[in-house]
């Protein structure tokens, strides 16, 4: 690195006296991008940032000389070309996280059972960015679907009809925008897709779509009003939210601004993050006059995404408004329970806790979290056909999520629940009642679409929600880790699985955490039999069979008195 004294960098001329001098300072130049740097020390950090990114003088040379050409990547058997750094959001207008492939492939397969109940379906993307989820809809679908992609920014726009025209699709233009293209619209044979520019809101208050998927970069709740305004009865509204430090409770002030909603770090934090979304989306489609179901919610390292079926009419909407409830937690046990429902101030709110916490602990022991959604995240029916789905358009990837939330919400371990393809594609079973997809019909258990349901339908569905409410996964799980007792070896997952189905109690993994526990059974029964099996440290190994030196009322005192260590220990930690 030299030091040049050229005339490249003239310097401000500044007034000696009577005389104006107009001397050039020292400079240096960078050998990898030209820039000119005056300071030495600012040049060894802007040659060391070079570095750091891999760039070197001869990539500057090729870049400069040559244009860069686009990448081309391949996903589902959809080709899509990608801009230079793809995969950074601050550097790329068309951002493509090849991560989100998991998010990508339950979509299609959520999309692809709704196409089995009516046909054909309006879909929207509404962040297209390089339109890699249209392009799959309208490639695998075909008829079935009528895919519109849409993105604010005009690069993308152009992107995306790129990547439409390299997988022969064909693109179907507004008449004020130029038809470019036209040899390669007539020569595909696979469909149509709408391209549009405009803003998200804008397209979804001026059209009406059956299929709605929102993945914007951050949160979703600026666009929640406009989906449901005008989505279509019985419908679907996709959310896929990326903003997990507010969510997962990184940054809750933030979470507070957004959702409007008070949130903790639990050991349940992934299932309290997608509650807080279905909650965010049940006010909105409420002040729309419409209801929601929850066919299933998925939180995972990157994403949550939430998927809700829509019921029209304000019946729905004050059903649906009703299951948004507050949460009492216990900052010490990590116990936590649902506040009753009614307007009367309570007394004495630790009573609803099962826990005696409030009573062994000096001050406030728990804490008041959400508004959260209190009902169930699971549709078991639509995920079964969802697994259909999956196996006939041959997608292996997703096949061992969908399975675990088939178990998750009928809340029973591996061993006793067995997930079986229907033999007759044809007929298949949602919730006990059998409906039917064939090509030519659609399903007799919904009306048609943009129509009003008849009182009979609403009356059933009514029926339906009331004889399903027993039988729904309960809320929230325990983490195995989090609550072992200290000094113990505690039992294996899936033996500790069977000695709680064996005591009588709900039981099933969940997605949300690999070492949690779904379960009916109070914390206390839960850690009375977790002792009950685990073998002391000095022993080591682990006994096949339960402790024989303890009885029950010991068991139970040794399990308050861990419970009192444990919260001595951590003295005044709070979440």
């Amino acid at each position: 690195m030299c030091i040049c004294h050229l005339a490249c960098r003239p310097v401000k001329p500044t007034i000696v006296g009577e005389q104006i001098s107009s001397k050039l300072g020292a400079h240096y130049h960078c050998i990898i991008c030209s820039a000119t740097i005056t300071r030495r020390t600012d040049m060894l950090g802007h040659v060391t940032r070079h570095v750091n990114k891999g760039e070197t003088k001869s990539r500057y040379i090729a870049a400069s000389t040559t244009k860069s050409s686009n990448e081309i990547l391949k996903e589902a058997d959809t080709d899509i070309q990608v801009f230079p750094n793809y995969s950074i959001p601050q550097k790329t207008d068309s951002y493509f996280n090849p991560k989100m492939k998991l998010n990508r492939q339950i979509i299609f397969c959520t999309l692809a059972a709704l196409a089995k109940e009516r046909k054909p379906l309006e879909c929207l993307d509404a962040f297209g960015a390089t339109g890699i989820m249209g392009l799959q809809w309208a490639k695998h679908l075909g008829n079935a679907v009528k895919v519109t992609i849409n993105d604010l920014n005009e690069n993308s726009v152009t992107l995306i009809q790129k990547n439409c025209h390299l997988n022969k699709l064909k693109v179907v233009v507004e008449r004020e925008e130029k038809k470019e293209g036209d040899a390669l619209e007539e020569d595909g044979t696979l469909g149509g897709i709408q391209v549009t520019r405009m803003d998200a809101n804008v397209l979804m208050h001026l059209r009406s779509f059956d299929f709605i998927h929102l993945d914007p970069f951050g949160t979703s709740v600026n666009y929640l009003d406009s989906a449901f305004r005008n989505v279509r009865n019985l419908g679907i509204v996709s959310v896929t939210s990326t903003d997990i430090s507010s969510l997962y409770a990184k940054a809750q002030h933030v979470a507070r601004r957004h959702y409007g909603c008070n949130i903790v770090r639990t050991e349940y934090y992934k299932e309290l993050a997608a509650r807080i979304v279905v909650a965010a989306v049940a006010r909105a489609a409420a002040r729309c006059n419409k209801g929601i179901e929850v066919l299933f919610a998925v939180a995972l390292e990157h994403f949550v995404l939430v998927v809700v079926r829509v019921l029209r009419g304000p019946t729905s909407a004050d059903e649906t408004a009703k299951k948004v409830q507050y949460l009492i937690h216990c900052q010490w046990c990590e116990e936590r329970i649902f506040q009753k429902d009614g307007n009367m101030v309570e007394e004495n709110p630790y009573r609803q806790l099962p826990c005696n916490c409030h009573g062994s602990m000096p001050g406030k022991t728990a804490i008041e979290l959400g508004p959260l959604w209190s009902s169930s995240l699971f549709n078991t029916g639509f995920l079964k056909r969802m697994l259909f789905e999956s196996l006939h358009h041959g997608l292996d990837d997703i096949q061992p999520l969908i399975k675990t939330l088939i178990f998750e919400s009928e809340c029973t371990p591996h061993s006793q629940c067995s997930v079986h393809v229907p033999s007759d594609p044809s007929k298949q079973e949602e919730n006990g009642v059998f409906i039917k997809t064939t090509d030519d019909t659609t399903i007799d258990t919904y009306s048609t679409q943009g129509k009003r349901k008849s009182n009979e339908t609403v009356s059933n569905v009514a029926k339906k929600q009331k004889s399903d409410a027993s039988s729904a996964h309960p809320p929230f799980y325990y983490n195995i880790h989090r609550h072992s007792i200290k000094g113990m070896n505690m039992p294996k997952l899936k033996k500790f699985l069977c000695c709680l189905s064996q005591a009588g109690f709900r039981v099933s993994r969940t997605h949300f955490d690999p070492m949690g526990i779904r379960t009916d059974a109070p914390l206390v029964q839960f850690k009375s039999i977790l002792l009950k099996y685990s073998t002391p440290t000095y022993t080591g190994g682990q006994s096949e069979g339960h402790m024989q030196s303890t009885s029950d009322d010991t068991v139970a005192d040794r399990v308050e008195m861990s419970v009192n260590d444990k919260a001595e220990a951590s003295g005044c930690r709070r979440w």
